[in-house]
């Protein structure tokens, strides 16, 4: 009998600056080589002490093409676009947003009562883009 074939895929995240300063971990980010497609990146933010320093974020900026999917387990993070609509990601709030042409959004991450922050935020490849 055969035995069933599995395969895993594992890798450490490296540190990387993104948006206006934003630290954060990335598992795999957009390249030519992806292996995983349609997934184009993966990013994990874990700010565990008090953030001194206010947390600039992800100031306005296009996307096109995808679907960026976030997951906030602590703290928040205040969405808006240029098509007038914003609104508050929490704790275990999923934030689903297809990312159209023309569209510009900013993302600004605030930390807990404590100052921590902790979610992730996944990219998906849509087939034919808007």
């Amino acid at each position: 009998m055969d035995q069933p074939r599995t395969s895993a895929y594992l890798n450490t995240p490296t540190m990387v600056s993104e948006g206006a300063g934003v630290r954060l971990r990335r598992s795999f980010g957009p390249s030519r080589a992806n292996s995983l497609d349609p997934f184009l990146l993966f990013d994990h933010f874990a700010f565990n002490e008090p953030i001194e320093e206010a947390l600039v974020g992800f100031p306005t900026h296009p996307h096109r093409g995808i679907e960026t999917i976030t997951y906030v387990l602590r703290g928040r993070v205040e969405h808006s676009d240029s098509m007038g609509n914003s609104g508050v990601i929490g704790r275990g709030d999923v934030q689903w947003m297809t990312a159209g042409s023309g569209i510009l959004h900013q993302e600004m991450p605030e930390g807990d009562p404590d100052g921590r922050m902790y979610g992730f935020q996944l990219w998906a490849n849509l087939r034919n883009p808007i």
